[in-house]
Order: C-alpha cells, then sequence, then structure tokens
C-alpha cells in the first residue's frame, strides 16, 4: 500500500525539529513539509491545528495538504505545546518560533520564503491570526509582519476577552486584563498583512460574529485586503473534514487569495 506521501504526490519531511534547543514532550517541537513534486518557488502556507490550545495534532493538517497540493501551494503543519502544560502566550511563541523556521530553511525544500502565508483552522486560526496582528511574536526571530504575504483563518476565535470566561481558565487564566492581552483587540491598526477570514454557515452564531467584525475593523482602520467569507453548507469542523470534497469552496478561495498576493 503506497504512503500517505506517494498518495499524496510530494515531497515530504516530517517530524522536523523547529526548536531543535528546546526538549517539549510528545513532539510539540515537530513539523511536518508538504511540498509539490518538483517544486521550485512555490508558495507555502504555515499551518496551525485546531482544538482549542488543549489537544490536537500536526497530522490534523493531511487533508488540508491534499487539496492545497493539487494547486501547486507547499503545507507546513507544525506543532505547539498545548494547555494545561502551559498558558498564553506560549503556544503563539511557538507558532512564531515555527514560522520564522520554515522562512528561513523552506527554499532548500522548494518553496518560497517570500511567498509564505500563515494559517490554521479554529484556536490554530487564532494563533495564525496574532502572528499577522501582533509584531512582537515574530520580532523573537528577526521577522516582521511584512515577511507574510498573508493570513488564511478558517473559524477563528478572536476575542478573547468575549469568550474567555467559558473556557478553560488553563489557557489565559482567570485575570480579565490577561483576556483582553490575549485578544486581537489591541492589534487593531493600519499596516497589517492581507487576511482571508473562512466561516461556515453552520457555525456558532459568535464565530460569525467575530469574524466579520474583525474584517470590519481592520478594513476601518486602513487594511484594505481583508476579506470575511461565510462557506454555505459546512459547520465548523466539516469546514476542514470535507475540505476535499466535491463541492468544497476553501480550496480555491485558498488559491485565488494566494495568487492575489503573490509578491
Amino acid at each position: 500500500m503506497p504512503s500517505t506521501a506517494e498518495q499524496l504526490q510530494i515531497v515530504t519531511a516530517l517530524d522536523v525539529d523547529y526548536l531543535p534547543t528546546a526538549d517539549y514532550a510528545d513532539a510539540k517541537d515537530k513539523l511536518d513539509i508538504y511540498m509539490p513534486l518538483g517544486a521550485t518557488n512555490a508558495p507555502v502556507v504555515v499551518y496551525f491545528h485546531g482544538g482549542g490550545l488543549m489537544y490536537g495534532d500536526k497530522i490534523l493538517a493531511q487533508v488540508v495538504a491534499k487539496r492545497l497540493l493539487a494547486r501547486g501551494i507547499g503545507l507546513v503543519s507544525a506543532n505547539y505545546r498545548l494547555s494545561p502544560g502551559v498558558m498564553h502566550p506560549a503556544h503563539v511563541q511557538d507558532a512564531a518560533a515555527a514560522t520564522a523556521w520554515v522562512y528561513k530553511n523552506i527554499a532548500a525544500y522548494g518553496g518560497n520564503p517570500r511567498n509564505l502565508y500563515v494559517s490554521g483552522h479554529s484556536a490554530g486560526a487564532y494563533l495564525a491570526t496574532l502572528l499577522a496582528l501582533d509584531p512582537q511574536h515574530l520580532q523573537q526571530h528577526d521577522l516582521a509582519l511584512s515577511d507574510i504575504s498573508g493570513a488564511i483563518l478558517v473559524s477563528p476565535f478572536l476575542y478573547v476577552e468575549e469568550t474567555a470566561k467559558d473556557r478553560s481558565k488553563s489557557v489565559w487564566g482567570e485575570v480579565p486584563l490577561d483576556w483582553l492581552a490575549a485578544s486581537v483587540t489591541p492589534h487593531i491598526a493600519p499596516g497589517k498583512p492581507p487576511m482571508l477570514l473562512i466561516y461556515a454557515d453552520g457555525d456558532d452564531p459568535w464565530r460569525r460574529t467575530q469574524n466579520e467584525k474583525l474584517a470590519k475593523e481592520l478594513t476601518m482602520s486602513g487594511n484594505r485586503a481583508v476579506r470575511a467569507i461565510e462557506v454555505p453548507d459546512r459547520d465548523h469542523t466539516s469546514l476542514i473534514s470535507e475540505i476535499n470534497a466535491a463541492d468544497d469552496q476553501i480550496g480555491e478561495l485558498v488559491a485565488t487569495f494566494v495568487t492575489e498576493h503573490t509578491p
């Protein structure tokens, strides 16, 4: 039986250590690389899995990789430390380290570091959003927001101050000011990378509200390349689980977004 890599017709590297100076348990400092066969200067998406910052694994991105590879887009899926073992901002610090590793190393795998996107689903999309909005995380690795070509955000939670009280305190703690600091709210300003926010018509109403709110606030702040799009006939889970279905819209949305923002 052919391996996953052979089935996807890709060049792959699995369990690459993006933080060799760390010693995380359960491979939380590892990433998987999926590139189209024969790729040279291919656009690359750095993807973070969902799971409420408490569970999940990089292997969940294989279905996304298959969809994007068919459009000539590479994907790197990175693990990150999870709560309750750590609290914010450890998750996004790991996401920044993974993104920096990809930026500095992906050319060796046929990717273009100048055409790099951050992405994720649910909690992973929240991390990607913070990377695209708050420059401090990438600056720790000598990168700037301008080094990110765009952010592709699938059903994220965004305004932590609105939802943290209903979620595990092991992620953000119990202090409302800390919830605000972990939110997108302090980072609504001009000069952000292009963003594509995708949510489902079957998502929880508050997700729709938060995604549309961020798109509106960023646009009003002077960011013109921001869109929020509702995908019909999907819910929070099937946005990703059905990404290879015949009626999927996300693959085309992502491919168009990447084409529009390729340097």
